[in-house]
C-alpha cells in the first residue's frame, strides 16, 4: 500500500486555477453585470488507492468502506409509492479526510470540479484537491471558526466569514486577503454571492443581512427586520431575489431592487438553520429540527412537508440534479430523500474517527459536487467525509 506522504505547497499553482477578469458593470443593471461561470468539468470517479491515516498530518487522507411544483395528495403518494418501488442505490461513505484541528463549520466546491475549501473552528482555511482528498493549500484566516465560504464563478478567490465579525476576500492567486467587509456588530454566521451581479450577502448573529459591492467592499444596503439571528441565505437566479432565515424561525423574501420584504413565511416554530434550493426548479426548502418544508418561487407559496421526521436539530442540506436532497443532522444522522415525493429513501450513520468522543458525531456543513454523484459533509470530529452510491 503506497504510503508515501504528499508535501503541502506554499502557493497554489496560477496554472490550476485561470483568473478572469471582472468587468466593471453597474450592480444591479438588468443588461449587464451577469456572471459567465466557467463550464463544469465532469470526472469520473474510479477506484481510488487507499492511504494510511497517520495522526496530526493535515494533508493525509483515509479511503473507508463507510457502514415543481404542488401536489395534491393522491398524486405525492403514487410518487412515493413510485419511489419505494425504485429502491435507490445507497449512498457510502467512501473516504474520510483529516487535517483541520477543529471541527469542520463550512465548505464550498468549485465550478472546475477540481477542488473544494473548507472552513474550522480553528480559524483556518483549508483548499483540497476533489478527485484524491489531498491537501493543496492553507490559510491562515481568521480568529475565530469559520461559518461561511463562498467561491467566486469568475476569479480565484474565496469569500469566508467568521465568528470574529470579519468577512474576507481571498485572492487565490496571490493567497492572501485583497479585502476585508467591516459592519456586522456580532458573529457572521452565512454568507453567499448573488450569481447575476456583482453583490456578497452576509448574515450574523446582529438579526441583519448585509449587501456588499464585491469590488469596492462597501455596503450597499442592510436588510432588517429579523428578531434574531440570520443564519441561513439563498440567492436565486430570478427577479433579483434573496431568501433569509433566521433563528427566530421566519424565512424572509426579499427584493433588491427596493430593499424591501416580499414576504415573511412563518410555517416554522424553531430556528431555520438551512436552506436549500433546487438546481433545476424554482423551489427551495427549508430545514428545522419541527420538519423540513417545500415552498415555491417567487411568492413563497408552500407546497408540502417532507412525509418522515429527522427528529435533531438540522444544520446543513442540499439537492443535485436528480432530485436526491441530503440533510445533516446535530446527532450525526444523514438522510437522504426524494426531493419530488418528500419521501426518505436512505438514513445512514456517521461514524466519528477514533479517539473522538460520540457526542462528536455531528454534521455541520455539506454539498454535492457539480456532477451531483459526490457528497461531501463536515463533522465536528475534524474530519471531512466523502460519500458516493454504492
Amino acid at each position: 500500500m503506497d504510503s508515501e506522504l504528499s508535501v503541502e505547497p506554499q502557493s497554489l499553482k496560477k496554472q490550476s486555477f485561470k483568473s478572469l477578469e471582472r468587468a466593471p458593470l453597474d450592480i444591479f443593471s438588468p443588461l449587464h453585470g451577469h456572471f459567465s461561470p466557467s463550464d463544469p468539468l465532469n470526472l469520473e470517479y474510479g477506484a481510488i488507492a487507499s492511504k494510511p491515516a497517520i495522526y496530526g498530518h493535515p494533508s493525509n487522507a483515509l479511503a473507508l468502506p463507510g457502514p415543481q411544483n404542488g401536489f395534491s395528495s393522491e398524486s405525492r403518494n403514487l410518487s412515493t409509492a413510485a419511489t419505494m418501488e425504485r429502491t435507490p442505490s445507497k449512498w457510502k461513505n467512501y473516504r474520510v479526510i483529516s487535517g483541520h484541528l477543529g471541527s469542520v463549520r463550512s465548505i464550498a466546491v468549485d465550478q472546475s470540479n477540481l477542488w473544494f475549501c473548507t472552513g474550522s473552528a480553528d480559524g483556518i482555511i483549508k483548499i483540497w484537491d476533489l478527485a484524491t482528498g489531498t491537501l493543496n493549500l492553507t490559510l491562515i484566516a481568521h480568529m475565530e471558526q469559520i461559518r461561511g465560504l463562498a467561491i467566486s464563478n469568475i476569479e480565484t478567490c474565496v469569500f469566508s466569514a467568521s465568528d470574529d465579525k470579519q468577512v474576507k476576500y481571498w485572492d487565490l492567486e496571490q493567497n492572501q486577503v485583497i479585502q476585508s467587509y467591516h459592519g456586522h456588530l456580532s458573529g457572521v454566521y452565512c454568507l453567499a454571492l448573488h450569481p447575476n451581479i456583482n453583490v456578497l450577502l452576509t448574515g450574523g448573529g446582529d438579526s441583519v443581512c448585509r449587501l456588499w459591492d464585491i469590488r469596492t467592499n462597501m455596503q450597499i444596503h442592510a436588510l432588517s427586520g429579523h428578531d434574531n439571528t440570520v443564519c441561513s441565505v439563498l440567492t436565486p437566479q430570478m427577479n433579483y431575489q434573496v431568501i433569509t432565515g433566521s433563528h427566530d424561525s421566519t424565512i424572509k423574501l426579499w427584493d433588491l431592487r427596493y430593499f424591501k420584504t416580499m414576504a415573511t413565511l412563518a410555517h416554522h416554530k424553531k430556528s431555520v438553520r438551512a436552506m436549500a434550493m433546487h438546481p433545476k426548479e424554482d423551489t427551495f426548502v427549508s430545514a428545522s429540527s419541527d420538519n423540513i418544508k417545500k415552498f415555491n418561487l417567487p411568492r413563497g407559496e408552500f407546497l408540502h412537508n417532507m412525509i418522515s421526521h429527522q427528529k435533531t436539530i438540522i444544520n446543513a442540506m442540499a439537492v443535485n440534479d436528480e432530485g436526491v436532497m441530503a440533510t445533516g443532522g446535530d446527532n450525526g444522522s444523514l438522510w437522504f430523500w426524494d426531493w419530488r415525493s418528500g419521501h426518505n429513501f436512505q438514513q445512514a450513520q456517521t461514524i466519528v474517527q477514533p479517539g473522538s468522543l460520540e457526542s462528536e458525531a455531528c454534521i455541520y456543513a455539506l454539498t454535492y459536487d457539480v456532477t451531483g454523484t459526490m457528497l461531501i459533509t463536515c463533522e465536528a470530529d475534524k474530519t471531512i467525509k466523502m460519500w458516493r452510491r454504492g
